[in-house]
C-alpha cells in the first residue's frame, strides 16, 4: 500500500521561505515520478511542480517558476518542495502525489497521479 505523508507547512510572512517534505512508503520510490499540487479555498486544484523518477527532469507551473524548487532524495524516500519568496497567493493546502505507473514521463495532469497525501497547509500573510 503506497502512502504519502506531507509535512513542513505553516504560517510565514510574504517574502519568507518554507520547505515541504513528502515521505513515501510502500514501494520502490525511485522508480516513480512525483508531483506537488495545491488547492486554495474556493479554487480548483493547481499543479505546482513535478520531478522525474531519477530527478534529472523537473517541470514547474509558471506561477512558481524561479521561486520554488522540487527535489527528491531517493535514498530517504522523500520528496521536497523548497518555497522561496512566498506570496499571499501561494496560500493553499499542498499535496504530494505519485502515479501508479513506474518510469512515467512527468506531467502536470492531476488525473495521471493515483496516490495522494493528506496535504499540509501553507499560509502566507501579507
Amino acid at each position: 500500500q503506497v502512502q504519502l505523508e506531507e509535512s513542513g507547512g505553516g504560517l510565514v510572512q510574504a517574502g519568507g521561505s518554507l520547505r515541504l517534505s513528502c515521505a513515501a512508503s510502500g514501494r520502490t520510490f525511485e522508480n516513480y515520478p512525483m508531483g506537488w499540487f495545491r488547492q486554495a479555498p474556493g479554487k480548483e486544484q493547481e499543479f505546482v511542480a513535478a520531478i522525474s523518477w531519477v530527478g534529472g527532469s523537473t517541470y514547474y507551473a509558471d506561477s512558481v517558476k524561479g521561486r520554488f524548487t522540487i527535489s527528491r532524495d531517493n535514498a530517504k524516500n522523500t520528496l521536497y518542495l523548497q518555497m522561496n519568496s512566498l506570496k499571499p497567493e501561494d496560500t493553499a493546502v499542498y499535496y504530494c502525489a505519485a502515479p501508479a505507473k513506474a518510469f512515467m514521463v512527468i506531467t502536470p495532469t492531476p488525473a495521471a497521479y493515483d496516490y495522494w497525501g493528506q496535504g499540509t497547509q501553507v499560509t502566507v500573510s501579507s
